[in-house]
């Protein structure tokens, strides 16, 4: 069977250890965001870069996802905004739901396609990014920040009424205090269930490691100090979340 329906694609790992926390997966970079996080590091991924981003078909994406099948628990797609192309990604996701289990990591802003996910059961797994503030953090207007965060908050309580793993993933930077970060999870808690959700703090990085879009913002925010990071995993602990982990570059620390 040929299929017409084509993602636009950056590529793919073929097994990977720390994409989905505690499960290899094979992962997919989709092309697209509508954030512009300055410390990205996927952002000609983000931006479509035409040097990197092809239009790739579902039947060829899904005969390299069943070549590793035995290999990985995860169909991990991530991006960009895979939610972007929500149409094609739901066909995909329909061809392996019954091979590996699907994984989809967003910045929860896109409500509607995300709920037609969901409805159809065709996600298992869900990698959230807490960026925050949002108003320094997406790169975006103000007015249109506080807009996508009301749209994020409506996601989060939507997802607690599925059978979903959830990942909180928390960007680390210099400037992330203790009470900005109390704040934020005051206002996501009790759309929570600590027991089903596993929190990394990213460490965020600038260069020689990765190539942030925004240098500048990166050589002043980037490579948060060990003490705050470890002051923040005991805020989140503090909330009962029990599966706190700190992503470095070396993997997670506890």
């Amino acid at each position: 069977m040929t299929s017409t329906i084509k993602l636009l694609i950056a590529g793919w790992k073929s097994v990977s250890l720390i994409d989905v926390h505690g499960y290899t997966s094979f992962t997919l970079w989709t092309c697209g965001c509508n954030l512009k996080c300055p410390f990205c590091h996927n952002w000609r991924i983000a931006s479509k870069d035409p040097t990197i981003c092809k239009l790739v078909s579902i039947e060829d994406i899904f005969e390299e996802i069943s070549a590793s099948k035995f290999l990985v628990t995860y169909l991990h797609v991530t991006g960009g905004e895979p939610l972007l192309q929500w149409r094609e990604l739901a066909e995909l996701f329909k061809l392996t739901q019954n091979t590996v289990l699907n994984s989809l990591n967003t910045n929860l802003t896109l409500y509607g396609p995300l709920k037609k996910l969901l409805d159809s059961n065709l996600i298992h797994h869900l990698a959230l990014d807490l960026k925050i503030p949002p108003e320094k953090l997406y790169g975006v207007a103000y007015s249109s920040a506080r807009t996508l965060w009301q749209m994020f908050l409506k996601s989060l309580t939507l997802i607690k009424k599925y059978p979903v793993r959830v990942e909180l993933r928390i960007p680390v930077y210099k400037g992330l205090t203790r009470d900005v970060l109390i704040k934020y999870l005051n206002s996501i808690y009790s759309s929570l269930d600590p027991d089903k959700t596993v929190v990394i703090l990213n460490q965020l990085l600038g260069e020689p490691i990765v190539d942030p879009r925004d240098k500048e913002w990166c050589r002043v925010e980037c490579f948060p100090p060990e003490h705050l990071l470890a002051e923040l995993v005991e805020v989140v602990k503090s909330y009962g979340f029990s599966r706190v982990y700190i992503k470095s570059i070396s993997g997670y620390l506890k």
